[in-house]
């Protein structure tokens, strides 16, 4: 003889949850299909990554949402490409990011990919030097410039008090000391969950250093 054990009841919450976890697979599945289809006219990610699109891109993206400061209205993604973070975070979060892809092309993909998934966000088809918007709590930006460059194009998108969240990979401490040099900051360092040798860099309170005398 044996005893089955009773299931416990499942609570609205956890079927509002379960119900939400579906819908954003759906609409990150939509998104990278959609990804799939334009990357071989343009060439969002490599080929190589193709198969391991969702671990190596999509899943690398998700992980910066921990770190992401609660009530973030809004935010800003630099050299979007093929919508990794930016795009990705705006689905999953329902942040609004405002886009910034100097490629016209992929900038017509993060439309399109916009339009089908749903997601809260503006595209600036235009170098980022070249857009002017109202300064946000959060700037994020992956693979696209060194840490030294990135600091100068984020700090005016940036408000006082402010986070940028900078995917990095092995040469992260390399580009930290370079950028110290022109730079002061407040910098954590997350590792990454994707990549044994990357790293999330958490930068706050960025200035420019003061010219030193001749």
């Amino acid at each position: 003889m044996f005893h089955v054990k009773q299931s416990k009841p499942v609570t609205p919450e956890e079927i509002e949850a379960a119900e939400s976890a579906a819908e954003l697979r759906e609409r990150l599945d939509i998104f990278t299909r959609l990804l799939i289809r334009w990357n071989p006219t343009i060439r969002l990610v490599s080929a190589q990554d193709i198969p391991h699109l969702w671990h190596r891109h999509v899943e690398d993206s998700l992980q910066l949402i921990p770190l992401i400061p609660r009530e973030t209205p809004r935010a800003v993604d630099l050299g979007s490409g093929g919508g990794f973070p930016g795009l990705v975070l705006a689905i999953a979060t329902g942040i609004h990011f405002d886009l910034i892809e100097a490629d016209g092309r992929k900038a017509a993909f993060l439309r399109e990919a916009a339009a089908a998934t749903e997601a809260p966000v503006t595209v600036h088809a235009s170098r980022i030097e070249d857009v002017r918007l109202p300064a946000v709590a959060l700037v994020t930006a992956r693979a696209m410039a060194p840490l030294r460059l990135l600091l100068d194009l984020a700090s005016p998108f940036l408000l006082p008090g402010g986070i940028c969240l900078f995917p990095k990979g092995g040469r992260a401490e390399v580009e930290i000391t370079e950028a110290e040099r022109d730079w002061t900051m407040t910098l954590g360092r997350v590792p990454s969950q994707t990549a044994p040798d990357a790293q999330i860099l958490a930068i706050k309170a960025i200035a420019r250093r003061e010219a030193s005398a001749p």
